[in-house]
């Protein structure tokens, strides 16, 4: 179980196409103690965030209205910012360079959004 003490004052960028699944993941991080950053909508977005905003980690949702989170993905890997991909699919939705990333299936429940976030702090952590 995620000690959500630890998840308190992380800055994660949303990045959800669907109102409702994006306010839904707000009120989670909000009852965690993080704090959301955007959400975003769609890809130039979340890019822009990716690049203005001061971030811990990131949960992205695969596909933004039918175009993949990819690009983006790769933004955060250089920058070494953990993420999470929010997904219905899986793996199997994923690109051969995203495998054995960490997924949050689709529909979760908080306490597996907080278990990825734990994931993610350890990995902000071993990074500095």
């Amino acid at each position: 179980m995620t000690d959500t003490a630890n998840l308190k004052g992380l800055r994660v960028l949303v990045v959800e196409d669907e109102m409702m699944v994006s306010m839904l993941i707000e009120d989670m991080l909000t009852d965690l103690g993080c704090t959301v950053v955007g959400p975003a909508s769609r890809l130039d977005e979340a890019i822009e965030l990716a690049n203005s905003a001061e971030i811990d980690c990131a949960v992205l949702d695969v596909n933004l209205g039918g175009q993949p989170i990819f690009p983006l993905a790769d933004l955060l890997r250089a920058k070494g910012a953990p993420f999470a991909f929010a997904t219905g699919y899986g793996d199997a939705g994923l690109r051969d360079v995203d495998k054995g990333s960490l997924v949050l299936q689709k529909p979760f429940r908080e306490g597996d959004l907080a278990r990825v976030l734990g994931e993610l702090r350890a990995a902000v952590a071993a990074d500095r």
